[in-house]
């Protein structure tokens, strides 16, 4: 009888989750039918969005996972038995063996790492492929060595997870801290003077399929809090992400590269985007996301030093952003090629951002101005709908496109940002075929 609850559970979450990605990318648009689209015109075409669903069948024993209490699954591979002290000590030998252990071991295993204790480590990969169906348990604390010196094999990674497939990181309560101070202060953001380096991402996620990641409690990441890199049928929820406002280039999530990937029910506030996509990444799907501090949620930067950047498929279904620098942001360099399309921003709160509805298609980070080139990524098929709020600016919509490709198909519904200090927000549109519903302000 047990298990055939268990077998209903699983059947039962799987139809919501079909179920909520059919409303998500087919019927959430504000009472716009399809044939509202055709009529609005302008380039944009409805059908340029399937309904983009991750691979339930390769997921369900992840499901199955996700549904349970983790002290009751399989075997409990505990750090502590292989020398892990949560004392303030080097504790990252102890872990590589830890994580030998469980990822060798056949069967379902829990790599546990115990409440009330505080473990410090250096850079470490966690590789795979296991033969085990793993799950991580974090319940303590894992904080990274604020020794720079310790990442000069590589200063772009703290904890990565490597070639791990059907793996289930849980946050149990405990946190992932980057100690990120010692960065920050030596960032030629903060510091002019001093040459600009990357710093560690505090995790990574990287070349790995069917990951259900939730509940975790990450802060003060070195630069990137968490990135998903070349993955394939992502689960994340219930992050919660924190570092100073201050903070230079901390994006909460970042994906790249990464196709069928869900975010949900998130909080976020750092000093860079909440929420970054750039090239490679497709159907990617971010529902119920709070952020602020921060940049807002962005795609892109695309197409730096003359490169190719493709990015389709991005629903951002259910924000809320606070005091945010942006709100939702689709940024590329000149010089670049490819496109960004299939994107949708709807059902949005906007509270004093800076820039609610941004596209910047001749986007410079740079101390020299950018020289205007002819080619550039092209910016097609973007809906934004039901996005209310209010800015800290006179200009709540900015589409600032290209010249040489203007941005094409952008649809703007149900909008109605105002200013929130200085009287009725304005509108800047340049280059761009539009079309407009019940929208404040218009373009000009």
């Amino acid at each position: 009888m047990a298990r055939q609850i268990t077998q209903f559970l699983v059947l039962f979450i799987t139809f919501l989750s079909l179920f909520s990605r059919y409303n998500a990318f087919d019927g959430g648009l504000n009472d716009y039918s399809y044939n509202n689209y055709l009529e609005m015109g302008a380039g944009y075409d409805p059908r340029a969005y399937p309904s983009y669903s991750l691979d339930d069948s390769v997921m369900l024993s992840s499901f199955q996972r996700y549904g349970g209490t983790l002290s009751s699954v399989g075997t409990v591979v505990n750090v502590d038995d292989f020398g892990a002290t949560g004392d303030k000590a080097h504790d990252t030998v102890a872990f590589e063996k830890a994580w030998m252990k469980a990822c060798s071991m056949k069967g379902a295993v829990v790599l546990r790492v115990p409440a009330g204790k505080n473990y410090l480590l250096k850079p470490v990969r966690f590789s795979g492929p296991c033969k085990s169906n793993l799950t991580m348990q974090i319940s303590g604390t894992i904080a990274a060595s604020d020794d720079r010196l310790d990442y000069k094999e590589d200063n772009r990674h703290w904890l990565t997870i490597d070639s791990v497939d059907n793996l289930l990181v849980e946050g149990g309560g405990g946190k992932i801290n980057g100690n990120g101070k010692i960065w920050w202060e030596n960032s030629c953001k903060i510091n002019k003077h001093l040459p600009c380096k990357d710093g560690p991402t505090a995790l990574t996620f990287y070349n790995s399929k069917n990951l259900v990641v939730r509940n975790l409690n990450i802060q003060d990441a070195q630069q990137i809090h968490v990135s998903f890199e070349k993955c394939t049928n992502v689960l994340a929820s219930g992050f919660k992400i924190t570092s100073p406002e201050k903070s230079p280039n901390t994006d909460g999530i970042h994906i790249t590269n990464t196709q069928n990937i869900r975010v949900t029910s998130s909080v976020i506030g750092t000093g860079d985007d909440c929420i970054s996509i750039v090239s490679g990444s497709q159907n990617v799907q971010a529902t119920d996301i709070t952020c602020g501090p921060g940049h807002g949620i962005s795609i892109g930067s695309l197409g730096s030093k003359n490169s190719k950047a493709f990015v389709s498929g991005v629903t951002v279904d259910g924000a809320k952003l606070s005091g945010t620098t942006n709100g939702v942001r689709i940024k590329t360099w000149q010089g670049g090629s490819g496109t960004a399309s299939n994107i949708k921003f709807q059902n949005i709160e906007m509270n004093n951002v800076k820039n609610p509805i941004i596209i910047d298609q001749n986007y410079c980070d740079q101390s020299k101005p950018c020289k205007e080139q002819g080619s550039a990524v092209q910016i097609k098929n973007v809906v934004y709908s039901n996005i209310k709020g209010t800015s800290s600016s006179e200009v709540a919509i900015n589409l600032d496109c290209s010249k040489s490709h203007p941005c094409q198909g952008i649809v703007l519904t149900n909008v109605n940002l105002q200013d929130q200090e200085h009287g009725p927000a304005k509108a800047i549109c340049n280059n761009v075929k539009l079309s407009e519903g019940d929208t404040v302000p218009k373009c000009p």
